[in-house]
Order: structure tokens, then sequence, then C-alpha cells
């Protein structure tokens, strides 16, 4: 997330060693192990004035050394929070993260609170308090994120202590709509016919494709195997083409979206993972199982290899902006595809692994992350954001229904990002039944689209 203002490096905090924090504009503090023993010179930088940006555990430590601060006292308040606000917007919190760091503030301290956690039963207590150039988030709010989530308040955060000069309203806000899962398969009215939409309200769009289409086993063919290609279905290109001069963008939605070796987990194009192995379990939810058998960032190139000959093959002009299918891969593919010649940025919601930032990640530790803004992530490239989701009009697998008033509601309590870009993606399968009601929504809160390139 920070990123977005600037380079950062990233250190456990046991390596810090006195004077570190002026060498840069902020520091950070994570606090996700509970009395991990801090640095007693990052204790004496904090309480000499350095710029800090302090989340979650351990606070305690600085408060049992440093009494004039104007922190009194901290403990760990286990009510079932589910409501923070900021800045006139309600954000949600799901209590299974936990726990909240409760603040006591001295009687002078001149203390300034920027965002409150409202109890259960209707306590108000502070979320996020500024004493100083000293700023508290009272947990690590990266845990059980959703789009409507205290997360936001971070995301905003970042821009009183790394862009502070950035207006808070009137503001810009920006959004983009990108179309999905279009391959060779795909319905070339219903591309058209979206197309002609979008570029009546002067909307800009992306195309998410994928060149390759197989069903081995014709799930949807009445058992008849299905292999398409996107040069051998030319009316599907010719609705590209009809697409991009209508204001959209294509970008690479992998090879086949789908594995080679049998269901990933269902065994059709679109519906599979292609860089990452799942399957069903018991309970009908889809299971992560790890990397692919022979994952490694050759498999990875080969991938891209293969889908931009097949693009060349069609004749389409080779998009620079690719999106892992399902968001999902190994952190040897994304880095892999980040880091390769002709790629400019990847257009997704992200999977990071736990050891990414010390160059030893671990696949049976993940966590999805979704960005208000661009970054460039820890796999070394920029990060176009999708912050809102897509229609889902029944549920499937974990997934539960997803509405456009829900988008809509989500897209609202993101205004609370200055400067903030918010972004869904919608299935051509859909037409236009829910369409205009999300852009002309997103517009009517104030909302600009724009083309995924003029984000960068």
């Amino acid at each position: 997330m920070a990123s977005h203002f600037g380079s950062w490096k990233a250190l456990p905090v046991t390596k810090y060693t006195s004077g570190d924090a002026a060498k840069y504009q902020l520091t950070i503090y994570i606090g996700s192990t509970y009395d991990e023993p801090l640095p007693a010179a990052f204790l004496a930088d904090v309480a000499a004035g350095a710029p800090v940006l302090w989340m979650g555990a351990n606070i305690w430590q600085l408060i049992s050394r440093y009494h004039g601060m104007g922190f009194q006292n901290a403990s760990i308040n286990d009510a079932a929070v589910r409501e923070i606000r900021y800045r006139g917007t309600s954000l949600i919190r799901n209590p299974a993260a936990g726990g909240l760091v409760r603040i006591g503030l001295s009687a002078d301290a001149k203390a300034t609170t920027i965002a409150d956690a409202l109890g259960p039963d209707g306590a108000v207590e502070p979320w996020a308090v500024r004493v100083g150039a000293l700023t508290y988030v009272a947990e690590v709010p990266f845990t059980y994120v959703t789009f409507d989530d205290r997360y936001l308040v971070l995301a905003d955060l970042l821009f009183d202590l790394l862009a502070p000069g950035t207006p808070v309203t009137p503001g810009r806000h920006r959004a983009l709509v990108r179309i999905e899962d279009v391959g060779p398969h795909s319905d070339p009215a219903q591309l058209r016919t979206i197309a002609d939409y979008l570029s009546s309200r002067n909307v800009p769009f992306a195309v998410a494709v994928f060149p390759v289409y197989d069903d081995a086993s014709g799930v949807y063919s009445g058992g008849v195997p299905v292999h398409k290609t996107l040069s051998g279905t030319p009316q599907v290109v010719e609705a590209l083409r009809y697409m991009v001069a209508r204001g959209g963008t294509l970008l690479m939605h992998g090879y086949t979206h789908g594995f080679a070796g049998g269901p990933n987990p269902y065994g059709v194009s679109a519906e599979d993972y292609e860089f990452y192995r799942a399957h069903v379990d018991a309970g009908g939810s889809v299971v992560l199982d790890g990397p692919v058998p022979g994952d490694s960032t050759e498999w990875a190139l080969g991938r891209l290899a293969a889908a931009r000959q097949e693009w060349t093959a069609a004749g389409l002009e080779l998009p620079d902006i690719w999106e892992f299918p399902h968001y999902t891969a190994s952190a040897t593919d994304y880095r892999a595809i980040s880091t390769a010649p002709g790629i400019r940025a990847r257009y997704e919601q992200v999977l990071y692994f736990s050891g990414v930032l010390t160059g030893t990640p671990r696949s049976a530790r993940s966590v999805s992350q979704f960005f208000p803004y661009v970054v460039k992530d820890a796999y070394g490239t920029p990060v176009i954001p999708e912050t809102l989701g897509n229609v889902a009009t029944q549920r499937f697998n974990q997934h539960g229904v997803r509405l456009t008033g829900d988008l809509l509601a989500s897209a609202r309590r993101q205004l609370v990002v200055r400067d903030g870009v918010a972004g869904f993606f919608y299935h051509p399968f859909l037409g236009l039944q829910y369409l205009p009601e999300l852009v002309e929504g997103m517009q009517g809160m104030g909302y600009t689209f724009v083309s995924p390139h003029s984000v960068l």
C-alpha cells in the first residue's frame, strides 16, 4: 500500500537500529505478534517524535517506558466490534478478527481521534488516534477484509502521512469496469451489445480475454469434447475489435483459464484454475491445494508465450496487462509474469504468501488483498485496482449472492478513500440486465470511469 506513494523497504522490527526512522518519510510498524520484544532504539525514536504509523499489538511497551507521550494505558478489548466510523462513513468489521487494543489517553494528551470503534453495547472508543507524530491503529486491519471494510480507513490514512496535500473533498474518484472471462466460446452479439452500451455512456472499459477454450469432457456439449481458439473463431475476434473501437482495452487473462491435467476443479475453461491446483470439498467449497505439478518460472513463462502465440495467430495486438485466472497463482508464477518483458501491469486482486517479503514464500499460507489505488506490489509490477467484485445472481461454492445494490453500497463506502479507484468486473452472459444500473449508479455518486492504462 505504501508503494502507491513511493519506494519502500521491509524489515523485521528486530533489525531496527537507532536513527533508522530519520531516513524515511514514515515508519510503519505492524504489531502482529503479541508481546514481541521491541528494540529499545525503536521505542526511543518513536518517543522522540519520529513519524510512525503503529498498528496492533505491543503499544504497551512504549507506554511502560515513556509515560509522558499522552498514552496512559493499553489493554485488549474482546468485545465483538462490528462497526468502525470514519469521516462520516460506517465501515464493517468482522468480529472474528478478534479483540481491539483499548487505549487510555492522559487527561492532558494532545490527541486527535481519527476513527471510532462501536462496541456491541453502543460504547464508542478510539480505533485510530494521533498523538504528535505517532498515528496508532487499534488492530492490524488485514484480517477478514471485505469490500466494505475498516481496511479502507488505513488506505486513506496513508494519504495523511505520505501525501498530505491530497484533497479530501472535493476529490477525484475514478472507476473501472472489466468485462470478464471472454474467450473463443463467447457470444459475439453479447460482446457487441455491451460495447455499444458502454460507449453510449462514454465509459472506457477493459476486456479480460483468454485465447484457448477447452471442455475436454464435454460438460456443456453432451459429452462431446470441445476445443476452440481465437484464431479459429473469427467472429469472436471481430467482436473484440469492435469492442476496442468503442473504448475497450484488451488484457490477457491466462492462456486456457484451465488445467490440462484434468478437472481443476470442474474441467472447463473459465470455471477452472490455471496456475494453481484446487478441488471442491464435501461441503461444496473450493479448496486451494498448492502449485501445479512442475510449477516453475519456465512453466509460467511458457503459458504466457503460448497465449501470445495464439493472440498473434488471431491477428490481435498483444496486451501489456495481465490478469491471473481466478486471481490465483503461486508466488513463482506471480514473479515470473510480473517481470516478463512486455507486461506493464496486472489487473486483479492478489494472493500473497507468508514469507514473500523474505524471498521464501510458503504456499500453505496465503491471503488475498485488494487495493483501492494503484500499487507496485511485492511481486514487482503495478497492480490496477479491482475493489468491488462482481454481480453473482446465485450462491456458488463459498461465494454468496451479490447484486447491484451490494456493489453500489460498497462503492459508496469506498468513496471514503481520497483519490481512490473503485472497480468491478462483469460477465457478458448477463447481458445488460445489471450493467446500466451499476454504471449509472456509480456515475451518480461522482465516480468517473476511466481506462485501465490511465490509472498507471
